[in-house]
């Protein structure tokens, strides 16, 4: 199978950020309708630049497998009439499959026997089959936002202008509302050939090359980078390479050249993400240090093209920056003017929500929260740092520099913050109470930072969930669950153990301006959190059957839950989990009959239900020490050594004797011994074959 397919989808300049996903939305959906098709293949390479998505599909077969597959249809006494007819629902199966009398049989399947054909396809040239899919993989992509154009029904990205399709060397004409594929495809949109006729992978490959085209992402990427540290070598510094803006630069240029700009070193006077921002966010530069980490008065710029007027590229590269750094001096020294309390103040014109007041108010409610939460962590020695950091954490929201450059919230409260003379751990928990602010982002690292992260985003969702407002479907405008998975990670991260639920009503008592049900919003909360932490938990690779084992216990100390549910992950990989699953849920089921918990020793007649007694009071305080210690895979081992003496029990002792003194007091023990494992978890969530 040395066939091969080259297929390019050429279009007008794509958004960066849709790029790979395109083209793996596209790669998946071909993969799946060959394997549908019984299309046999190697691999698919994909490679992209803004203006082509090129797939090379190696080792196709000639044609399709044939096929043959053993169909079944209705059974026998459904399928003939009383004569010996076939009926409607038989003559319905024949139609719907082409089949012919002849063609059918029947076949005994279980207690019947049922109507059966095998039918036999011939597998058509592959040729045929491409021709059907790939206007299908194409028109399969889903986009946030999508474009339609010329009258057409597709709806992509961005308009589709050609196709090239050659399997092999020879064209396919594969058709996608009119655009049909040729060997015909287009250099850079400015360096290179408006009409480029290939006619083979390398071919292609070469021409596209000459043509000011670099096909391969991965190597546009090596280039920009290499391109980059040389030039600032050349400065005397060193790049600082952000990856998510290095990926969003090579999916904007099809030919890299990296050139250098410079700026006034008057606007080093400023803090150095202020800098920075405005280079990588808004001009998509990257910015220059030195060896210690100082920024230098340069930045690295990556131009869709060669060298040729460089100078002028370089210029106007400068000017633009050159505008944004003089309003954000110029913002910066307004801002100056006030302290940071004239901002608080200003919070009461800003509103959070219309039910749930302005940032002011808000400001105030973390005040309380983040103390109550320092309290409940025993922070006694931070917590009026913490306190203070609440109240001012939101007034940098009012400030200049924010208004203009919105992504330095948090950022210019710390360094405003400093400037008045407040404490580095006040000033980093500004800067932190942010984080997380998206999937993957960096956890506040002090004490500060997480407790009033954490009471800024129970905050907001106590007030949301006490207003009615919650997440609904795919619907979530205020980012309530980022906002608890936020919570979630900074618990379980950094080990903080703190009552969820008793957080939540310390939160929702600050709302004291709306009337609510407080405790079915509290529940709700919980409900809440326990399906976030479920999703968490299985992200972390911890099995679905061992989450709902450990929610079932308390769902209030989230770090504790991580902990618990990490080991007991472990603890089920044991060889003997199966004879201790089906021990353990027999004592469940029976402890379910029980009417209390109460155990009478001296009506323990038998001696396997004595020896269980004496073991189990001995394991308990054994379970409850490691309980305290939160060694749960040490209690799981202590619990699991009663198993020989259940099992000696069941198989010796008659639980629901007749005598109902003894029987109650039988159950009674078992209660026990349920609730002690209810205490690590609930082994009977736990699924085993």
């Amino acid at each position: 199978m040395n066939n091969y397919l080259l297929f390019e989808v050429g279009v007008e300049e794509m958004p960066s950020r849709f790029v790979a996903s395109t083209l793996k939305q596209i790669k998946e959906s071909a993969e799946s309708m060959l394997n549908e098709k019984r299309v046999k293949f190697d691999n698919i390479k994909t490679y992209a630049t803004p203006r082509r998505l090129t797939f090379i599909i190696e080792g196709l077969a000639e044609k399709q497998e044939n096929l043959e597959e053993e169909v079944k249809g209705p059974s026998k006494k459904i399928s003939l009439d009383a004569d010996g007819n076939f009926t409607k629902p038989a003559l319905g199966f024949m139609k719907s499959k082409g089949l012919n009398p002849e063609d059918i049989y029947f076949k005994q399947a279980g207690k019947d026997e049922y109507l059966f054909a095998t039918i036999r396809e011939e597998g058509a040239e592959t040729s045929e089959v491409l021709k059907e899919i790939l206007p299908l993989a194409v028109k399969s992509v889903v986009f946030p936002k999508a474009m339609h154009w010329a009258g057409k029904d597709i709806r992509f990205v961005r308009p589709i202008r050609w196709l090239v399709a050659l399997l092999n060397d020879e064209v396919l004409p594969v058709d996608l509302e009119g655009i049909i594929a040729s060997n015909v495809t287009k250099g850079h949109r400015f360096l290179g050939a408006k009409e480029i006729t290939v006619n083979s992978v390398e071919d292609y490959m070469t021409k596209l090359r000459e043509n000011f085209v670099i096909l391969d992402q991965a190597e546009r990427k090596e280039m920009i980078v290499k391109q980059a540290e040389e030039v600032a070598a050349s400065l005397g510094g060193k790049v600082i390479m952000d990856p998510d803006l290095l990926d969003e630069v090579t999916c904007i240029v099809e030919y890299p050249t990296a050139f250098y700009g410079e700026f006034d070193k008057e606007y080093l006077k400023l803090p150095k993400k202020v800098v920075i921002t405005p280079m990588q966010e808004h001009q998509r530069y990257f910015p220059v240090e030195d060896g210690c980490g100082n920024l230098l008065p340069n930045f690295i710029a990556v131009r869709n093209g060669n060298s040729h007027g460089i100078e002028n590229v370089k210029a106007g590269n400068e000017k633009v920056l050159e505008a944004r750094l003089a309003d954000a001096l110029f913002f910066y020294r307004e801002d100056q003017k006030r302290d940071i309390n004239y901002f608080k103040e200003r919070l009461k014109t800003v509103v959070f929500q219309a039910k749930l007041g302005t940032i002011y108010d808000k400001s105030e409610r973390l005040e309380k929260l983040a103390g109550s939460i320092a309290d409940m962590l025993g922070c006694a020695d931070e917590k009026a740092d913490i306190v203070k950091a609440a109240g001012i954490c939101k007034a940098d929201l009012v400030t200049n520099m924010v208004f203009e450059f919105d992504e330095l919230q948090g950022y210019m409260g710390m360094e405003y913050a400093k400037l008045d003379g407040e404490k580095e751990e006040v000033a980093k928990a500004i800067y932190e109470h942010y984080m997380p602010r998206f999937a993957g982002d960096e956890l506040p690292s002090s004490i500060h930072g997480s407790v009033l992260s954490i009471a800024d985003k129970l905050d907001s969702v106590a007030g949301f969930f006490a207003i009615g407002i919650q997440p609904t479907g795919s619907q979530d405008p205020y980012a309530l669950r980022r906002q608890a998975l936020g919570i979630i990670n900074i618990l379980m991260e950094n080990k903080l153990t703190i009552d969820i639920r008793k957080a939540a009503e310390y939160a929702l008592d600050n709302y004291t301006e709306i009337e609510f049900d407080k405790e079915k919003v509290v529940s709700e909360i919980m409900d809440f959190f326990a399906e976030r932490i479920k999703n968490s938990f299985r992200d972390m690779g911890i099995r679905y059957d061992v989450v709902d084992a450990v929610l079932n216990s308390d769902v209030s100390d989230i770090y504790d839950m991580h902990k618990r549910a990490s080991e007991l992950n472990e603890w089920i990989n044991k060889d003997e989990l199966v004879e201790m699953l089906t021990a353990f849920n027999r004592v469940s089921t029976l402890a379910e009959k029980a009417e209390g918990t109460c155990v009478d020793e001296n009506l323990l007649k038998e001696a396997p239900e004595k020896e269980l007694y004496e073991a189990f009071k001995s394991v308990k305080t054994e379970v409850e020490v490691y309980l305290d210690a939160k060694e749960y895979g040490k209690a799981l081992d202590s619990f699991a050594s009663l198993r020989p003496a259940v099992d000696n029990m069941f198989d010796n002792v008659m639980v629901m004797d007749k005598d109902e003194a003894l029987k109650n007091n039988r159950l009674n023990m078992l209660k026990n011994i349920s609730d002690t494992m209810l205490k690590i978890c609930d082994l009977n969530k736990i699924e085993y074959k």
